[in-house]
């Protein structure tokens, strides 16, 4: 970093500007070893001493990193993304004020880069609350000018919730993404190109990604004021929550060592990561949505060459079987199983068929059929729905006609203690029977042989799992 620092002053000389007249970053990342590697940087505050040193040819250039983004996009929750930030740029101002530098000379000099998830307020909250708690650290270094207190904050969307199914809705994500950010006055966004994930950003995704950030700026004008959200209740009261919980995990943070001591001992890594974890079992169980993704799947759309982009070490090997010192984060993004799911049915060759036999009370055989399709879908399979059958016979042969692989039945509650059983023997083994609910009389349909059910608490993506097994063979 300090070589580019030196060949961007040399060049800047060159052309004869005014070095005290540019204006930028370096992204220097102290931490990214640790966190991205696992490998340990026990000489980190000697690098960073030499960036800071080199950085001062370039008086207005911010050139120490504190990178929070990585923790946005291995999934972990606002106020540890927060809380983990101030850590981190804290231990740049302690270690680097104790290595001969003053306060002002290496607040100046940091620059945080935060991702933006799709938690509109609470995001428009965070940005707020880190400006506040980033102004109190500096000013505990008693600064020579209470400018050094102020926060330059970079924001980038998220790629924990980009999604390779439905990629499009990827734009709506990093819109109120965007908008959210620009709201909370960052001084400068990165919106990601929706294809991301899935291949190199071509011109046509790379140019809309512009147009989304010109859009914001030159038509809505969301730059033009200051702090619109102060004096919102909702807002302040969500500014003081994050805050609280962020300055709560800053100071056990400390209290443990300070940043690098947790990054050594894998605390922050494997806090992080639970997080993942705990967020990957929400979208399962669709508590979190992923559009297109978990619910309301495109029911037709194939990825065809679309694979998801593999995560690759620093050795160019698998970055989950790479020999590392300590853990590193994990970058798992929310869809991925559910995407290896539908991948997997794709690349089989065999689509499943699921024939919705509707029967019964009206509304709730619609209502039914429609989740029951939603459900199926998201493993790629090929739904059918239906207006209803007179008979469960009817609605079997119909479904035998159409080569269906899965029958659901879809009724009532009540009337499943007069249909299902029927319907299960008069298919007799021919296809995957499934009950679109969670019936009072559950019980007496599992006795009879029925196995299974679907409804809003299973776990979504294990009982397709499951199913995949069955039918996939």
């Amino acid at each position: 970093a300090e070589k580019l620092i030196g060949i961007l002053a040399d060049y800047f000389k060159g052309k004869g500007v005014d070095a005290e007249k540019c204006y930028g970053s370096v992204n220097y990342d102290a931490f990214k070893k640790p966190l991205v590697k696992g490998k340990e940087n026990s000489e980190w505050v000697e690098g960073a001493a030499a960036v800071l040193k080199a950085g001062q040819a370039l008086p207005n250039y911010r050139v120490l990193a504190v990178n929070a983004f990585l923790f946005n996009n291995a999934g972990a929750y606002i106020s540890q993304e927060l809380g983990y930030a101030l850590a981190w740029g804290n231990e740049l101002m302690a270690k680097l004020t104790e290595a001969g530098f003053t306060a002002d000379e290496v607040a100046k000099k940091i620059k945080f880069n935060f991702g933006i998830s799709s938690n509109y307020f609470m995001e428009i909250a965070k940005f707020r609350a880190a400006r506040w708690l980033w102004a109190e650290i500096v000013a505990a270094y008693k600064p020579a000018c209470e400018c050094a207190c102020k926060m330059v904050a970079h924001a980038q969307t998220s790629e924990w919730n980009m999604t390779v199914y439905d990629a499009h809705v990827n734009l709506l994500r990093s819109q109120t993404e965007a908008m959210s950010a620009a709201l909370a006055g960052v001084d400068s966004i990165t919106v990601r190109p929706f294809d991301k994930i899935y291949q190199t950003p071509d011109d046509f995704s790379e140019r809309i990604a512009r147009n989304q950030q010109l859009l914001l700026k030159e038509e809505c004008h969301l730059d033009k004021v200051v702090d619109p959200s102060a004096g919102s209740y909702y807002i302040e009261n969500l500014t003081v929550s994050i805050a609280k919980q962020a300055w709560e995990l800053f100071l056990a943070t400390e209290e443990a060592g300070g940043f690098y001591a947790a990054l050594k001992a894998g605390t922050v890594q494997a806090a992080v990561n639970e997080s993942n974890k705990a967020r990957h079992k929400a979208v399962a169980q669709r508590r979190e949505i992923l559009l297109g993704t978990n619910q309301f799947p495109n029911f037709n759309e194939k990825a065809g060459d679309k694979k998801p982009v593999e995560g690759k070490c620093c050795c160019g090997g698998d970055s989950h079987t790479c020999e590392k010192d300590v853990d590193t984060l994990v970058f798992d993004r929310a869809a991925s199983e559910f995407e290896a799911l539908r991948l997997e049915t794709e690349a089989s060759g065999k689509r499943p068929k699921a024939f919705m036999l509707t029967i019964g009370n009206l509304a709730m055989r619609q209502a039914r059929a429609q989740y029951s399709c939603n459900f199926l879908a998201c493993a790629g399979y090929e739904v059918v729905d239906n207006l209803g059958f007179e008979t469960v016979e009817a609605g079997v042969e119909a479904a035998m006609a159409a080569k269906a692989d899965i029958v659901v039945i879809c009724s009532s509650d009540d009337e499943y203690a007069e249909y299902a059983v029927p319907a299960f023997k008069a298919l007799n083994g021919r296809a995957m029977f499934i009950v679109a609910g969670a019936p009072a009389c559950m019980d007496d349909l599992k006795a009879a042989g029925i196995e299974n059910f679907i409804h809003v608490r299973v776990n979504v993506l294990d009982t397709l799992k499951e199913f995949n097994a069955k039918l996939l063979k």
